[in-house]
């Protein structure tokens, strides 16, 4: 199981879409994937979860999350070997730790908080609250939009993470985290 939780090694610049949900994350790491003629990586959980309600019509519990984790960082390393400019990754396995421990009773996983603190990203771009609320069979807390993002912040600012605060439209958005990546590709070079 930890095997499958280890990043592996590439030459990529890797940044994360940081958040709660219906922030803008995967639709900006769809727009810089396209920006940088790379790749992104979609968040496992979303398949994953979306299948389960489908099949049984349940929600996300407990021992979903390892599942996911494996699942996330499964699609992270492959996709990581088909670029060495710049990975996106709508989320990583410290979202799934936040998650976790703001859902169950601030409990996580061992192996899970393992890799999720392990596991590095060159930086994170944490997504403001800001974009309107898209209902769908998964999100399930619109009314604590604000308490989820302060989890996350803070997350971000107790692992002592790289991280930047995205607010605005998705141009403004998307014009602000094209301008930190080109700073990490030109000190790459």
């Amino acid at each position: 199981m930890e095997e499958e939780l280890k990043q592996k090694n590439n030459n990529c610049i890797k940044v994360v879409l940081f958040g709660p949900e219906s922030t803008g994350k995967t639709t900006l790491s769809k727009q810089l994937a396209r920006h940088y003629n790379s790749v992104w990586v979609p968040e496992y959980a979303r398949e994953y979860l979306q299948n389960k309600w489908n099949n049984e019509r349940k929600t996300c519990e407990p021992n979903d999350l390892l599942p996911i984790a494996v699942g996330q960082m499964k699609l992270e390393n492959e996709l990581a070997q088909k670029t060495n400019t710049v990975l996106v990754c709508d989320t990583d396995l410290l979202e799934t730790k936040v998650y976790s421990e703001t859902y169950y009773s601030g409990t996580c996983d061992p192996i899970l908080e393992k890799y999720a603190l392990r596991n590095t990203y060159d930086l994170y771009f944490l997504t403001y609250i800001d974009t309107p609320w898209e209902a769908d069979d998964l999100r399930d807390k619109p009314t604590e939009r604000l308490e989820m993002f302060k989890a996350f912040e803070q997350a971000l600012i107790k692992y002592n993470k790289p991280f930047v605060l995205l607010k605005g439209n998705k141009e403004e958005r998307l014009k602000l985290a094209v301008s930190y990546i080109d700073k990490l590709l030109n000190e790459k070079r």
